[in-house]
């Protein structure tokens, strides 16, 4: 008899980490009294005028296959929102619809990265991110980003010396999941002038570029800083998006990218050998949110600046917290003086206090001691939320 050869996945996927995230959630499963604010996820529903339309394209019978790049309409739609975001056109031919932001990160990845390549990704930074590389077999580094009680930064020189030649991609997520920094336009230039010299590609996480208050809180402009205004036609630069966050969509499952238009063709390959296409009444969904949802976006915007602003200075208020104003995202993350292991931290917190946040952990070591709070609710939610924590601290 022969003997048994262990069922296991390839060294890859075993090597890689599972979300804490997922881990603390499991704690809180069955209890009615847990507030959650760990997951990035608004606590209200996809507007009406957006669901009806998904609604309505199913009662049209719009339930087959579509084109792996999505819908005509969906597409000009885009192209047609994009160029007017970031002042410069871009056009059909470079877009592609995905299913989900997830999706079209690892969409990106796929058409980039072979086994052995060296990328760098800056940290702390949200953990579907981090793995995908390692997935298809890269080589990870990373550069931390420096906390400062105005702020984090990001150390340009320290980045620039990490992408050294023969570099494959630089990861970078802007405003960042889970710390609020956003690039600035000067580190950008910086950044893909060095690229270019290099041939290193850059892949951008523009999820919460909607999601951006200004450098100094004011919120003037319609997006933080992209790449996408600053790169000519043949730079190596792909741009990732999502409606989750900024028109409340989270469980549409619903993305993008923009790609070189040389990528396209394999990208849409890529798309079929995947998930074919997204499915046509999400993109219906998409269309209505792009040419009626500014003014979903603007009252997101303004409802999560108030939020932000009165957590953080409930935060700073209290003792062994040290905490910044983030310039973007839904995500205030702070570190709390004497916690050395914030897994086993945050799980104190649900088991005693009925308090749901992210461990700094899960977001790379560079994130240790560090908490996670999404501020995307009610000012009474975040209230009591800061209530339970003081609890658990003088504990």
């Amino acid at each position: 008899m022969k003997p048994e050869t262990p069922l296991t996945a390839r060294a890859a996927v075993r090597s890689l980490t599972a979300s804490k995230i997922r881990e603390l959630y499991n704690e809180g499963i069955g209890r009615s009294d847990i507030l959650p604010f760990w997951v990035g996820e608004p606590d209200e529903p996809t507007p009406e005028f957006i669901r009806r339309a998904g609604i309505a394209s199913i009662e049209a019978g719009e339930v087959f296959y579509t084109h792996n790049y999505g819908i005509a309409e969906l597409r000009d739609a885009l192209s047609k929102y994009l160029s007017g975001l970031h002042g410069k056109e871009i056009a059909e031919n470079r877009l592609a619809i995905t299913s989900a932001g997830v999706n079209a990160l690892m969409l990106a990845s796929q058409l980039l990265i072979e086994p052995g390549d060296r990328v760098v990704e800056v940290v702390p930074l949200w953990p579907n991110l981090q793995e995908i590389p390692k997935i298809l077999s890269a080589t990870v580094r990373t550069v931390a980003l420096r906390f400062h009680e105005d702020g984090w930064r990001l150390d340009v020189e320290e980045l620039l010396k990490e992408l050294e030649p023969g570099t494959k991609a630089l990861y970078v997520n802007s405003p960042n999941n889970p710390t609020g920094w956003t690039i600035t336009r000067e580190e950008q230039r910086a950044i893909l002038e060095h690229c270019r010299k290099h041939g290193i590609w850059i892949v951008a996480d523009d999820a919460y570029e909607r999601l951006f208050y200004g450098v100094d809180g004011s919120g003037r402009g319609r997006a933080a800083p992209s790449f996408l205004e600053l790169m000519d036609e043949g730079d190596r630069v792909i741009s990732a998006n999502t409606f989750s966050k900024s028109w409340l969509m989270t469980g549409w499952r619903l993305g993008w990218l923009v790609v070189p238009q040389g990528l396209a063709a394999d990208l849409g390959k890529l798309i079929e050998y995947n998930t074919s296409c997204a499915p046509v009444f999400v993109q219906r969904a998409g269309v209505v949110a792009l040419k009626e949802g500014e003014p979903v976006v603007a009252r997101t915007l303004q409802r999560f600046r108030a939020a932000r602003d009165f957590l953080v200075r409930e935060l700073q208020q209290t003792q062994r917290i040290s905490v910044a104003s983030p310039s973007g995202t839904m995500y205030a993350f702070f570190r709390v003086d004497g916690v050395a292991d914030s897994l086993a931290f945050c799980k104190r917190l649900v088991r005693e206090q009925g308090l749901g946040l992210a461990p700094g952990s899960a977001f790379g070591p560079e994130g240790e001691g560090y908490v996670r709070w999404c501020f995307a609710a009610g000012e009474d939610r975040l209230a009591e939320g800061v209530r339970r924590l003081r609890l658990a601290l003088r504990g």
